[in-house]
């Protein structure tokens, strides 16, 4: 499988590169300004936000990956959301995975865990973001083979034991491993389960 990743430098972008090489498939990791991606990774320089990348991604890869995440320096989120939409409107012909947030999963009463009494503020903004990319995702048109995966609440890096455990709008656990979400994220791609779904995943 050829996977287009965008954000491969990251925390979660850089394990699931890895996981998914770690399987024979070919990685083409994107980054804004050519850091430094997993070895046997095929670097490249390339926004999300620019519409041409994405289609070239797209026509030359099965599936286009974004690990990315808005600004957690504060500046603005709207490009951000903008290169959300650009990513839908431009990746046609191949299927678009997303790495989500935690924040729109919800509370057995079906309260959005950044509207929860207690939600870290600190993490609100970046949440309200993660949960307007989730609506794109979700109206997105028909002919878009989409999958939308949030982690547990608490993601760090961490051990890769191959176990997890997954659920789909409320959380499946207080937590995972940033490598054992590579894996459930990858298993997702070679035997995809939740086409036009967002899914999460814990340890």
């Amino acid at each position: 499988m050829k996977i287009a990743l965008f954000g491969a430098s990251g925390m979660i972008g850089s394990r699931i590169a890895a996981e998914a090489l770690s399987r024979g498939h070919d990685v083409t990791g994107y980054t804004r300004h050519g850091g430094d991606v997993p070895a046997g990774a095929t670097p490249a320089t390339g926004d999300l936000a620019d519409e041409t990348t994405v289609k070239e991604a797209a026509t030359t890869h099965d599936v286009v990956l974004s690990a990315t995440g808005p600004s957690r320096t504060g500046e603005s989120h709207e490009p951000w959301i903008a290169a959300v939409q650009n990513l839908l409107d431009h990746a046609t012909g191949a299927r678009v995975v997303f790495v989500g947030g935690a924040g729109s999963l919800l509370t057995p009463e079906g309260t959005r865990l950044l509207d929860s009494p207690g939600f870290p503020p600190e993490y609100a903004a970046e949440a309200r973001s993660g949960a307007a990319a989730l609506d794109a995702f979700r109206s997105a048109p028909d002919d878009v083979d989409w999958t939308f995966v949030s982690p547990a609440p608490v993601i760090a890096p961490g051990e890769r034991t191959g176990r997890y455990t997954v659920a789909l709008d409320t959380p499946a656990g207080d937590s995972v491993s940033a490598e054992d979400y590579a894996v459930a994220l990858v298993d997702e791609l070679e035997q995809p389960r939740h086409r036009r779904q967002r899914f999460t995943v814990a340890s």
